[in-house]
C-alpha cells in the first residue's frame, strides 16, 4: 500500500491540523496543506495536538489545490454539500481525500466540476451543520483503509 493522501484546503484551526497530522502518521498517509493556512505549523496548538507524531508525519505544503492535485490519479472530495455517502465511494490505494476549510468547506466550483467524486458523511441530526474536520478525516480515511483490507 502506497498510502492515502489527506488534503486540507486552507485549514484554519491548528488543533485540527495537528490531530490530522497524527492520524496521517499512524496510517502512513501523506498530509497536504493548501495555503493560506490560518496558523503557522510551528504553532503551539498544532504541535500539542500532533505531539510527537509530527516528526513521523509526511506533510507537504502547496500554494494551490491545482498544484497539489496535478499528479493525483484518483480524487475524492468530501463535503456536506454532496449527496452520496462516503461508503459509496470505491476507494483505491493512493487516493487523495480532499477536505475544505472548517468555516466554509470546499469551493462550490470544485464540487460542481467533479460531481461523481463528491461524497458526504451523513448526519442523523438535520440541525447539525458538520462534523469536526479531524473527526471527518478519520471516518473517511479508515473506511478507505477498511475497503482495501489493510486494517
Amino acid at each position: 500500500m502506497s498510502g492515502f493522501h489527506i488534503v486540507l484546503v486552507e485549514p484554519e484551526i491548528p488543533a485540527n491540523t495537528g490531530n490530522i497530522a497524527r492520524l496521517c502518521a499512524a496510517t502512513r498517509s501523506t498530509l497536504h496543506l493548501i495555503r493560506p493556512l490560518g496558523f503557522r505549523l510551528d504553532d503551539a496548538a498544532t504541535r500539542r495536538a500532533g505531539m510527537d507524531y509530527l516528526d513521523m508525519a509526511v506533510i507537504r505544503e502547496h500554494d494551490s489545490i491545482g498544484e497539489c492535485l496535478k499528479d493525483a490519479r484518483s480524487i475524492r472530495y468530501l463535503s456536506t454539500k454532496a449527496s452520496r455517502p462516503y461508503w459509496d465511494a470505491k476507494f483505491r490505494d493512493g487516493d487523495y481525500l480532499v477536505f475544505g476549510r472548517e468555516t466554509k468547506g470546499l469551493p462550490e466550483e470544485l464540487l460542481k466540476g467533479s460531481p461523481d467524486q463528491c461524497f458526504k458523511i451523513p448526519m442523523l441530526e438535520p440541525r447539525a451543520r458538520s462534523l469536526n474536520l479531524a473527526t471527518a478525516a478519520g471516518i473517511v480515511l479508515y473506511e478507505a483503509i477498511r475497503q482495501l483490507g489493510k486494517g
